[in-house]
């Protein structure tokens, strides 16, 4: 036992960094087809591990880790968050401040009611709205008031405690209201309703949920004399399917294949587009020809693109292909996804900032009609530390700022601070992608390791306070967590539904968008036998992640007394 309290004085990060791990593996483990997540799992294990002895880590690490997470989620949403102030997503945009504020409401009116101090009402604020970044924040916001170092850490303790008790019913009642109680407050049957919406966006036509009339892309090469005479807008307008000519090579030399360009008889043209036009294609030309040195010239390619257009937020893709016009010409869309969930495509089928196109096509058609979409995803592509660190600096200096409200400084702290500078990083990104390079998979790698070692420091050095206010007030947390979560998942329901008049499908996926809580999408797409809800899902998610998080110093400075 000697040994393990000199471990734990002499080198706490290793049970911080054990705590991560083992509950990162806990929170993956799924019981019929459920898991209580990462964040949870961690908060458990490093509140138990906490009872072994007191654990400290110093106030800076807290920052840095926490900083790095919630500027993650600010540089992730800032595209999307910019961009949903538009009318045409602004119901949406609603939806997911009605939700926040009900929420903010019913713990508010919670805590006057039964005097919770500001750690308690912020735990459970965090749990019971499924938003862990409100922990961060709220702990910052309390930093700021100057409490005795004891006093601070009884309010983080119980932060924890108000956290760990409500996150998991949160979560849970999250993913079973979104499929099977939002459906009957509608009074629709979410199934058909859906098969209604991809009828809806298909125009009668049946829903392709892969692509949008996609077939393998090819390109052959054929040596004309048929087509003599004729123009390249003239062949491509027959063959049809969005076919182009590539490649035209005269005696030997490259030919710009202009619309308007004439065909010559003895012209070796490559011919790019889906399998079944281009061989349907060859009496309109003439003879194909094995011809692998003018065909090598013209690599055909699938590249992702991030749309981050502002221009393009909310179209349709029928409108988008009408933007992007002639730059368009021989890209093919295959699929599109939304937060890693494949959208059902139909030619009115909405595109959103932070959607991801895959298009097919050769490499300099598509990179022609990407400059008029959106940033080209690149695995090779490095991260911009400079640019991510100066980010965060700035955003830890904007959050020492303070306004009096009474008695009580208004702060957004460092982490409403780090997250208002994801916000605008991320939308100058979008903006400028020669800049701030953030790859996705480093975003994954700093939101998770950021939130789960601060969760981890939260959990280690209150652990002892945390379990004790667990057994002291846990059923009565668990009471007020129910309400906090249902209640605002009734009221916006209805609201989206009865007022905005939004469809009930993606009211259902705007839901789940508003709540952050991305399983509930798959528990309603299961129900609607459909991808259909993953439409209403990008702007309420970008928005709930912004008003969620920056309740934290509201509820501190609300429900502080002095």
């Amino acid at each position: 036992m000697d040994t393990l309290r000199w471990i734990i004085s002499a080198a706490p990060e290793i049970f911080l960094l054990l705590a991560v791990a083992i509950g990162t593996i806990l929170g993956r483990v799924k019981v019929r087809g459920f898991a209580i997540g990462t964040t949870a799992c961690i908060l458990i294990v490093s509140v138990l591990i906490g009872q072994l002895g007191g654990f400290a880590f110093p106030p800076i690490l807290r920052a840095i880790l926490f900083s790095l997470f919630v500027f993650t989620i600010g540089y992730r949403s800032g595209p999307e968050f910019f961009a949903s102030l538009s009318i045409r997503t602004l119901a949406q945009v609603a939806m997911a401040l009605v939700m926040g504020g009900t929420g903010l409401l019913i713990v508010l009116a919670f805590a006057f009611s039964f005097k919770l101090d500001p750690g308690t009402a912020s735990g459970i604020a965090a749990g019971a709205l499924t938003q862990s970044s409100v922990i961060g924040t709220a702990s910052g916001a309390l930093a700021q008031l100057g409490l005795p170092s004891e006093l601070l850490k009884q309010q983080e303790a119980n932060i924890a405690a108000g956290y760990a008790v409500t996150y998991v019913l949160g979560y849970i009642l999250t993913l079973l209201f979104v499929p099977f109680v939002a459906p009957k407050l509608m009074r629709i049957d979410l199934k058909v309703e859906a098969k209604k919406l991809e009828a809806e966006l298909s125009g009668g036509e049946t829903p392709q949920t892969e692509n949008l009339s996609y077939r393998k892309f090819q390109a052959r090469a054929y040596l004309v004399s048929a087509a003599a005479g004729r123009t390249v807008r003239s062949i491509e307008e027959e063959i049809g399917s969005r076919t182009v000519v590539e490649r035209i090579v005269r005696q030997g030399i490259d030919v710009e294949p202009h619309l308007d360009t004439v065909l010559e008889a003895g012209d070796n043209v490559v011919i790019a587009g889906r399998t079944a036009a281009i061989v349907a294609a060859k009496p309109l030309i003439g003879t194909e020809i094995d011809a692998d040195e003018i065909l090598k010239a013209i690599p055909g390619n699938v590249i992702e693109v991030l749309v981050d257009s502002p221009n393009l937020h909310g179209r349709s893709i029928k409108d988008v292909a009408e933007r992007v016009g002639g730059n368009a010409r021989g890209v093919f869309l295959r699929a599109l996804t939304r937060m890693g969930r494949e959208v059902p495509l139909s030619a009115d089928t909405r595109v959103y900032v932070g959607d991801v196109m895959t298009l097919v096509g050769s490499t300099r058609n598509i990179e022609r009609a990407a400059a008029n979409v959106g940033q080209i995803l690149r695995a090779g592509d490095r991260a911009d530390i400079a640019f991510l660190a100066a980010g965060i600096a700035i955003g830890l200096l904007a959050g020492l700022v303070s306004f009096k409200v009474g008695g009580v400084a208004l702060t957004l702290g460092g982490g409403g601070g780090a997250l208002i500078a994801g916000l605008v990083c991320g939308y100058l990104r979008s903006r400028r992608p020669t800049m701030g390079a953030l790859p996705p998979a480093a975003q994954q790698t700093l939101s998770d390791l950021g939130l789960g070692g601060f969760i981890a420091a939260i959990g280690l050095g209150n652990g002892a306070a945390a379990w004790a206010a667990i057994q002291a007030h846990g059923l009565l947390l668990v009471g007020m967590g129910l309400v906090i979560t249902i209640v605002p998942l009734v009221v916006a329901t209805l609201f989206a539904y009865y007022v905005l008049r939004m469809n009930p499908v993606v009211t259902c996926g705007a839901l789940a968008g508003a709540m952050t809580v991305d399983a509930a999408v798959n528990g309603a797409c299961e129900v609607a036998e459909s991808q259909t809800p993953v439409l209403g899902v990008a702007v309420p998610y970008a928005v709930g992640n912004v008003i969620l998080t920056v309740l934290g110093p509201i509820i501190v400075a609300a429900t502080y007394t002095g």
